[in-house]
Formats: C-alpha cells, structure tokens, sequence
C-alpha cells in the first residue's frame, strides 16, 4: 500500500503541465535521434543534459525530459533497422534480421507497427518491474562480479551462433571478426597500442558508428546499386501500415517473454539491450523450431528484440536509482545530471527525494503510452519511405551514414574506414556471413575483455574462477547447450527427411 501511495504521488509530480509537455519533447527527440543510425540513446541524453541544467530545470522535471529522450531513443532504434537495414543503436541490430525481409516483403508498415507495440509491451513490463522487484532485483544484481559478466557474455555469443540458420560456423567466423576488431586501439590497463599500425587516428579505437554504418549501410548501398543494375527490384510496394489482431496474437506470448526477460537482463550493470534483444531472439527463434521463419522476415523475429531492449532500457534505471551503479551508458549519463543538481543516487534517494524517484517512474509510463500514441499513426507515414526510387534514395542514405560518421571525430580518415567496412561488409553478404554477431562482438568486446582481466586479476591468473560460482556454472553449461543442441537437432532432422524419403 505504501508503494501504492508512493506511486500515485509520482503520478501528482508526472502529471503537471510542464512535465507532461517535456515528456512528449523528450519522447518526440528521442524518436528521431533513435532513427538516426550511430546516434543512440548515449548521445541524445548527452546532448540534452547541459540544455537542461542551462534551463535550470527542477531536478524531477530534467531526469524526466532524460529518461523520455533515453525511451525515445529505444523506440526510435528499429524504424532505420526495418526500413534501410541500418540499425540506429546497438539494441536495433537483431531487428534487422527479420524487419528488413519484412520490408522488402511489402510490409514495412507491419513491421514498425508490430515493434512499436512490442516497444510499448517492453516499456511498460520493465516500469512495473520496477514497481514491484526494485529493491529484490538490485540485490540479485551485486551477485553479478567480473567472473559472471564474462560468462554472460560468451552466453550471448553462443546463443547468436548456435542459432544462426544453417551456417553457424559462419556466424561464429563473424563474431571472432567483431571481437578483433575490438581489440584495435590503447590496451586501457598496459597503455600498449594494439593493431593501429602506428596510426593515431586508431589510438582510441574504431568508432561503433564506423563500423555499423559501413558494415550496414554502405553494404547495403552496393547491394541495391547490384540489384539495380541487374534490374530486380529491391522492395515492393508497401501495403498494409498496421498489424491485425491475428498478427497481435501471434506475437503476444513471446513479447510478454523477451520483455521479462530484457527487463531482468537490464537489471544487470552493462549488460544492456545488446545482449537482452539477442538473447530473446534466440530465445524465441528456438521455441518457434521448424514452424519459424527467422532470418527471412518472421513477425515474432521483430517483436521479440523490440520487446526486449526497451525493457532493458526501463531495467537498466534499476541499479541506478536503488545502489547508485550505472545499468547503462545512458543511465551513467543521467548520473552526471543528478551530479549536476548534488544529488546522489542510491538507497538513501527513495527518503530523501522520493518525488523525484516516483515521479519519474511514473513518467516512464506516461512516455511509454505517449511514444505508442506518436509511433503507431507515424507507421504508414516511415513505410512510406521506401517508395523512394533507387537514385533519389542511395544517395539519401549515402548523406545521413557521411553526416554520421564526419560528425563523431570530423575526420576524413573515419570516412575512409566507413567505405573500407562497407566493401569488407559487401563481399561478406555475398558469402552469406551474417553481420549481427560480427557487430555482437565488437559492442561486446571491450567489456567482454575488461571482465575476463578483472577475474584473473582476483585470483592471479586462476582460470578456475571463471566456472566457480552457481551463476557462472549455470551460464556455461546452457552456452555450451546453445552451441550442441542446434547442430544436432538440425541433423535429426536431416535424418528423419531422408528416411522419409
């Protein structure tokens, strides 16, 4: 009853005129910065944080305005995914493998309607989560050391591999490519330069935005210029602009699973929606067996990571609000905007200001219903887009991945590399290697490292605390399920159709 109480004050706080029109603000930018590809949520939230204090905004009314740009974001993501096949941030990448098809089917307008549903499904499913399991979920969080990280991590890869069609080698080969170039700029702990052939451009890395816009985008140009030179249209006519009740109900249980599931992921400090999307699609491409069409446009492939990183995105505020730990990058963001205002996140926050944590859960909902109220209508307007002839849209695309890149460091080098990863893109989509794991494993790869060195690091060097506790155990055996169960579940399969034959 006290939550309850507390609830319907933050419902009191949410409500005023001002926090309700800069909650439709925040959701309104976040949609478009989500939609452009190499933004995300990071950027946005960066971007409006100083604006907000320049204001002088309430603290409430500033982690509102944040937190809808950060959901925005989240909803934005999916529209360049189905519609040009570039994910707009990292959660957004296994919405590719089937909102394209999907597009290229003639429904896009399905597609973007489904996902925002789904979207709002995940949203609302992590706010409630919120409600409910904060306090008992931020403690099953702590549990969580470097050691449980690193095994969680080469869970996700597993599941994207074992479950990658018929050729998982090939996504393996592609995710081994995301982790080494991952590996490429100052080692943070020995201070070594690795693999920049002494270029300083390379010092801090290669930029996420480089890679996902060339790998994507710039793939995906030359793949359309092929297709029009061999006169085989690209994308059909749009038809439908939303879902039907058949396509809802069909969607419904594994949307309400990835949001669960993307929700607990999200509770976890860094895991994000990364790993939550590709975990529910695997999740939901394994429970669909021989009956899914995962890869080649299957409504379910759409719904399910959509679900899950917007619930990811609710659950990452979690660990933020109750022990004061960044969920996410964003999140840690939204820090820096507390810090702004002396406030200090943590246990103590829920006495101290409690209308400003209730207040802003309480807005999380309102975001969510406001961003399913811009989304839904604006569905056939998106669809629309991909009646753009060829010549007027490849150069399109061309410009905004440019603009994108240009605008991360301002340097021609960035462009370079953009054109390199696209032809390396290009020739491996004609090989048939998937770009999902390979973008897996770059997002992946720092973090994925940096555990496995803390892990050692406890024990001196022991391996053995990679498998010691009941977490860890738990994740390596079912990644090694992951891995096993599909190849040879595809060749019982293989057997049974030639003895039938």
């Amino acid at each position: 009853m006290d939550t309850l109480q507390y609830l319907l004050n933050g419902f009191g706080v949410a409500l005023t005129v001002t926090n309700l029109v800069v909650a439709a603000l925040g959701a309104l930018i976040g949609t478009i910065v989500g939609m452009l590809p190499g933004l995300g949520p990071i950027n946005g939230v960066a971007i409006l944080m100083p604006i907000a204090f320049a204001l002088k905004l309430p603290p409430e009314t500033a982690l509102i305005l944040l937190a809808a740009v950060y959901m925005g974001c989240e909803f934005g993501g999916r529209i360049s995914a189905i519609l040009i096949n570039v994910p707009g941030d990292a959660g957004a990448i296994m919405t590719t493998l089937d909102g394209y098809p999907m597009a290229k089917a003639g429904k896009a307008g399905v597609a973007l309607s489904i996902s925002a549903w789904s979207s709002f499904i995940g949203g609302m499913v992590a706010t409630t989560g919120f409600v409910l399991f904060a306090p008992l979920l931020a403690r099953w969080a702590l549990a969580f050391g470097p050691a449980e990280y690193f095994a969680l991590m080469v869970f996700a890869f597993a599941c994207i591999t074992g479950l990658m069609g018929d050729a998982p080698m090939k996504a393996a080969l592609a995710a081994v490519i995301g982790l080494a170039l991952a590996t490429v700029g100052l080692d943070s702990n020995s201070g070594v330069y690795r693999f920049t052939a002494d270029n300083v451009h390379l010092s801090d890395g290669i930029q996420f935005i480089v890679v996902v816009i060339g790998l994507f985008s710039v793939s995906e140009i030359l793949l359309m210029l092929e297709q029009h030179f061999q006169s085989t249209g690209m994308i059909k006519a749009t038809g439908r602009s939303l879902f039907n009740l058949k396509e809802l109900a069909y969607t419904w249980w594994g949307t309400v699973r990835s949001s669960v599931v993307g929700f607990v992921v999200g509770v976890l400090p860094g895991a994000g929606a990364t790993i939550a999307s590709a975990m529910t699609y695997t999740m939901e491409k394994n429970i669909a067996g021989a009956s899914g069409t995962f890869g080649k446009g299957d409504i379910r492939g759409v719904a399910a990571p959509e679900a899950a990183n917007n619930a990811s995105a609710g659950g990452s505020f979690v660990p933020m609000l109750t022990l004061g730990v960044p969920g996410s990058g964003t999140t840690a963001v939204m820090m820096g905007a507390l810090a702004l205002y002396n406030i200090t996140p943590g246990p103590a926050l829920f006495t101290q200001n409690p209308n400003l944590v209730w207040g802003l859960i309480a807005s999380m909902f309102i975001a969510n219903v406001l961003l399913l109220v811009m989304n839904i209508p604006l569905a056939g307007v998106f669809s629309s887009m991909l009646r753009t002839p060829n010549w007027l849209l490849v150069p399109g695309i061309l410009a905004v991945s440019t603009v994108g890149v240009y605008s991360v460091h301002a340097t021609t080098f960035d462009l370079t590399l953009m054109a390199v990863f696209g032809v390396i893109g290009y020739l491996l989509r004609k090989q048939g290697v998937p770009m999902a794991p390979l973008i897996l494993g770059f997002v992946l790869g720092e973090m994925m490292e940096q555990n496995l060195r803390r892990a050692l690091s406890i024990t001196n060097g022991d391996v053995g605390i990679l498998i010691e506790s009941p977490i860890s155990k738990g994740l390596w055996l079912i990644a090694i399920l992951m891995v096993v169960v599909p190849p040879l579940l595809r060749l019982r399969r293989r057997r049974l159709t030639e003895q039938a034959a």
